[in-house]
């Protein structure tokens, strides 16, 4: 047995459960070694799996090591029953050191296992869907410690995805049809120049590639049918996608911790299905070319699972064509070419935040989303990713060829097909501009003033751990907005309190001793989370998001109030709650944190026992009671894309109404005042985040009424302090007394972005 660890740094490694799925060929054998190894490195005499069945009513013992083997497989309780039932139905870790005499406690004959007292088991978790629990058991009394209740905790949130993946895809040859899909003609020709809406800045060139038509993968062009490729070649390209994958997948967990999740298990799980890759050399040994094998395949699929009544299989429609791409590209490139999409502007009908991430893994130049919106959260992260993304409604550019020269203007939200010589010159002196920019290494003064002395504090929004460098590099004074959803909304569930600790662990670690804001988990409206079929609501922009949903999930809620807690031990730690509408929800959150500040004491963790509460001011609302406010905070923050959405009524995310989003609307103007005069006079620090903090039209006014905490991206810092340097305070305090004293937006567009400088 191996010495007993006190530490959960190796059993819940996302690289060592990585390494075990690769190397599995079912669900089965991927959960026996599971069990195998989690059971060594806890020096534990049992490790037991139980799933739920199709019925949701038992649960099932799929794999075990160390009871009666003779029932793996067989043994069904009730969901109901025993202290395994009672783990699921309270989705709660339960750990005892006499299981006999727990009062849930249920033999079961044949098992062997009355010997073992101490007991230990964790829910696998979807999000808010029961999956199964994942057991550990010994024959000492008192075994497990708390660590090791932690540590198994996050072993089974690590689980949740690829158990589900593996699930899905063995119900998918159990019962369904495969059909093969019927790709439609064009209904318009290629355009030269097509003309969008930004989503995420930047300028990029590179070859066409479609993998986002919704009705097929591709279809075959003569040059893949010319080229000649042998079954032998074939299996070696489908051997070194798995290869790529399983690298990519590492290169993940490096760069982009915090949302690597094993994102790219699904393309593991199609690649090592048997009857996907054989229904291919079925196909080629009929007389068929690897291409036309391929790709038939491939449609099948996305047809099957795009038409799967399922959301889970649809959302794999996109990992499949992923696939399809990747082994194409391998069979027909072999190593002369980078099998990802490096110098590609990928086309594609609808995006995941988990697709985007993907793409970005895999280098891809740029991305045109075509029909539909785009939610804040992928814009975001494109932005962290700096992936240049626009939106298109017209859908004749599925109909541009493969591998056709595309610029991609996103700042202007323009796609120029096969551009001329002189235009892609023109851009190309723009883009040695903006790359001369990116690798400038002027260095930033470490304070930031106005011209005539006044400090203001310029800190980070950080949405991705690997943003903190640049936090850093650009010195700003701290962080004032940490988006904390991106964890949950590039995975299919929920992260367990261990692994959301481990990622805000390494913002305090990074940034102290700077205040760090960590913002409580945003969701609803534009911002969905991918297991969010709970929030699918009429009006999502009025209906359970932010605090809202937190407060009625507690369950969620204190899970990432006690990482955030527990993360921040001895740091300078502001909690800030979104989208608060009253003095009572915001008094609730801070009386659900205190609770969680309570439980930690008691079970002797360390943790941060003082952080500060604020609210985050976006609602009319909040406005309207900001004095209450101010005097139960220690400090404020203005969300300003929110405040001027629900002030005005307009949808942000509504390219049709986007001239009614007015940042310099009077009313808008006036409650920015109210808020900052509030703050001042309960002495407490008001922030502003948001578009408009970065504005540099909208400075003026905003250190004019007092602002002088500014929260931005950090890719801005450079540019927005250079601004406010110069900006005369006076000045600009005389140009907001008059801005608020206006009352129509047309005698408001002339003064924005303008200051009495004489």
């Amino acid at each position: 047995m191996a010495q007993k660890k006190d530490n959960v740094e190796l059993i819940c490694n996302i690289g060592e459960l990585a390494g075990l799925f690769e190397h599995s060929e079912s669900l089965t054998e991927f959960l026996q070694k599971i069990v195998s190894v989690v059971a060594y490195h806890m020096s534990a005499s049992v490790c037991s799996v139980y799933l739920l069945d199709e019925s949701g009513t038992n649960l099932q013992l799929i794999a075990n090591q160390g009871l009666n083997p003779n029932l793996v497989g067989k043994l069904r309780i009730s969901r109901h029953e025993g202290i395994t039932g009672l783990v699921l139905k309270e989705l709660r870790t339960i750990r005892t050191g006499h299981a006999s005499l727990h009062a849930n406690y249920k033999f079961i004959p044949e098992s062997d296992e009355e010997k073992y007292e101490s007991f230990l088991a964790s829910p696998i978790l979807r999000g808010l869907n029961r999956i199964g629990v994942l057991i550990v058991q010994d024959t000492e009394p008192d075994y497990f410690t708390k660590n090791d209740a932690n540590a198994l905790h996050a072993i089974a949130a690590q689980l949740a995805a690829s158990i589900e993946n593996a699930k899905l895809f063995m119900s998918l040859h159990e019962g369904d049809d495969m059909r093969i899909a019927e790709t439609t003609d064009p209904k318009s020709p290629a355009k030269a120049l097509y003309q969008g809406a930004c989503a995420s800045k930047g300028i990029a060139r590179g070859r066409a590639t479609i993998v986002g038509q919704t009705d097929s993968f591709l279809r075959l062009s003569e040059e893949m049918e010319l080229r000649h490729c042998t079954v032998d070649e074939f299996r070696e390209a489908l051997q070194q996608s798995e290869e790529q994958i399983e690298a990519l997948q590492k290169q993940l967990d490096e760069l982009y911790a915090d949302v690597a999740a094993l994102i790219f298990s699904a393309h593991l799980l199609i690649l090592k299905d048997r009857m996907f890759s054989g229904e291919m050399i079925d196909l080629m040994s009929a007389g068929r070319s690897p291409q036309s094998a391929i790709t038939e395949v491939v449609n099948r699929y996305v047809d099957l699972f795009s038409k799967n009544s399922n959301p889970r299989f649809q959302e794999k429609v996109q990992d499949v064509k992923d696939v399809g791409h990747r082994i194409l590209h391998n069979l027909l490139h072999g190593e002369d070419l980078a099998p990802d999409y490096g110098g590609e502007i990928v086309i594609v009908g609808e995006l995941l935040p988990s697709h985007l991430v993907k793409f970005a893994t895999q280098h891809v130049a740029g991305l045109i989303i075509v029909g539909g919106g785009v939610t804040s959260h992928v814009s975001i992260l494109a932005r962290s990713m700096e992936v240049p993304v626009i939106l298109l409604d017209d859908s004749s550019i599925f109909d541009v060829r493969e591998g056709t020269p595309i610029l991609l203007d996103a700042t202007s939200g323009t796609a120029y097909v096969d551009p001329s010589e002189e235009v892609t010159n023109q851009y190309l002196d723009i883009i040695n501009v903006h790359q001369q920019v990116a690798f400038d290494d002027t260095e930033i003064p470490g304070t930031t003033t106005t011209r005539d002395g006044q400090k203001i504090h310029l800190l980070a929004n950080i949405n991705l751990l690997n943003e903190l460098n640049l936090a850093k590099k650009f010195q700003a004074e701290g962080i004032g907005l940490y988006r904390s959803e991106f964890p949950f909304v590039v995975r299919r569930g929920f992260p367990s309190e261990e692994e959301q600790y481990r990622i805000y662990r390494k913002i305090v670690t990074t940034m102290q001793p700077l205040p760090i804001t960590m913002r409580t988990l945003d969701i609803g409206g534009d911002k969905m989370v991918a297991h969010a079929s709970f929030l699918d609501e009429a009006n999502p922009f009025l209906g359970l998001r932010a605090l809202r949903f937190t407060l009625r999930n507690k369950d969620v809620f204190k899970v990432q109030l006690r990482a955030m807690l527990r993360s921040a031990l001895d740091a300078d730690l502001r909690l800030m709650f979104p989208m608060v509408a009253s003095v009572d929800e915001f008094l609730e959150a801070c009386d659900v944190t205190r609770e969680c500040i309570n439980e930690l004491k008691e079970e002797e963790i360390p943790h941060c026992e003082t952080p500060i509460f604020g609210p985050m001011i976006e609602l009319p609302s909040a406005v309207e009671v900001v004095e209450e406010l101010a005097a139960e905070s220690g400090f404020l923050c203005i969300g300003t894309n929110d405040l001027v959405q629900y002030t005005l009524g307009v949808d942000r995310t509504n390219e049709s109404i986007a001239d009614y989003y007015v940042p310099y609307h009077p009313a808008v103007l006036r409650s920015l005042k109210r808020i900052v005069t509030a703050g001042t006079q309960a002495g407490i620090p008001v922030s502003i985040c948001g578009d408009m903090a970065g504005d540099p039209s909208m400075l003026p006014f905003l250190i004019g009424i007092g602002i002088t905490r500014v929260s931005i991206d950090v890719r801005l810092i450079r540019k927005v302090q250079q601004t406010i340097s110069g900006i005369d305070r006076k000045n600009a305090t005389v140009l907001a007394d008059e801005m608020l004293s206006k009352g129509r937006i047309s005698e408001l567009t002339s003064l924005v972005g303008t200051q009495n400088d004489e």
